[in-house]
């Protein structure tokens, strides 16, 4: 059967591919509105949950009542807004990856699809596994490196600390200090939101490297060999990535350079599977003959011509 026959029969004028491109499309904004408007629904409760390592930090620090504030009127709105646009889209995707994968299909060749399907589905888990290290590893690390260089006992705290005994509970005594400027948390809403995002994104994005890695070496532009060679140069890669996408901690960098660089090797393991398997369908089909390499005399006489 020729590579022609196996693609899937489809003579449709560019005017349908067109058309077929913008059903798609509004097939998947449609299902990125609808995951919007349902994590709008529940926006208050994953706001909480991705502000918990916020406030584990907070109360180890010895802060009894952890709040944020907001300084605007819209801004605690845009906020849920944000977490809406965000996990809208991670509940749409498995609807917008399908739109995607139905406008794409019919013009691999079925070996082709065997091969991208995979991987349509891997990414989605590795950017979810990578989402949840950044949140119960890493930003638990980072808010302790960064509340802890300063004094985050709340307005609530220090009000109790200095109160007198004999004064009525409702009524509130701030408490009179010699020893200057007290430094004091007051974090703010989206700001506190904003490097919990960033974590998420950054891990979800790295723990995509064996994916695209594999997908590469499928595809025959990196090789096992090519990434072992310039293992060295992604090491000094990944120690900056390091550097740049998490706080100045020593200890949150080493993770996140043991966890990338393992994926490096991960990839590289991945690759060379690909390799053999191409490889050997390659012999299967006839393109590598190794006995007939071996006993050819044409090659047998110039190997002896070079010995010489």
């Amino acid at each position: 059967m020729s590579k022609t026959d196996e693609i899937d029969d489809t003579s449709a004028p560019l005017i349908e591919h067109l058309a077929e491109l913008r059903t798609r499309l509004i097939r998947a904004v449609i299902a990125f509105i609808v995951g919007i408007v349902l994590a709008f629904v529940v926006a208050e409760p994953i706001l909480q949950f991705l502000l918990a390592p916020i406030e584990a930090t907070l109360r180890e620090l010895g802060d009894p009542s952890p709040t944020l504030q907001y300084t605007s009127p819209q801004e605690y709105l845009f906020t849920l807004f944000r977490i809406s646009m965000v996990f809208g889209f991670a509940l749409a995707f498995p609807v917008i990856g399908y739109q995607l994968w139905r406008f794409v299909a019919p013009g691999l060749y079925r070996s082709e699809k065997g091969a991208f399907l995979p991987f349509m589905i891997a990414s989605p888990f590795m950017f979810l596994l990578g989402a949840s290290f950044a949140q119960f590893v890493v930003t638990p690390l980072a808010m302790q490196f960064f509340l802890g260089f300063a004094d985050v006992s709340s307005i609530f705290a220090n009000l109790l600390s200095g109160a007198a005994g004999d004064v009525p509970a409702d009524v509130a005594v701030v408490p009179e200090t010699s020893d200057g400027v007290r430094i004091t948390f007051f974090g703010k809403v989206n700001e506190s939101l904003d490097i919990t995002l960033k974590f998420i994104m950054a891990f979800g994005l790295c723990f995509q490297l064996p994916v695209l890695l594999t997908l590469m070496g499928k595809a025959g532009l990196v090789s096992a060999e090519g990434l072992g060679s310039v293992r060295k140069y992604a090491v000094v890669a990944i120690l900056i990535l390091a550097a740049l996408v998490t706080p100045p901690d020593v200890v949150t960098q080493l993770i996140l350079f043991t966890v990338v660089y393992g994926l490096y090797e991960i990839s590289i393991f991945l690759v060379a599977r690909v390799e053999k398997k191409r490889e050997a369908q390659l012999r299967a089909d006839g393109y590598y003959d190794d006995e007939q390499e071996f006993d050819d005399p044409l090659m047998a006489e110039f190997d002896e011509e070079e010995s010489k």
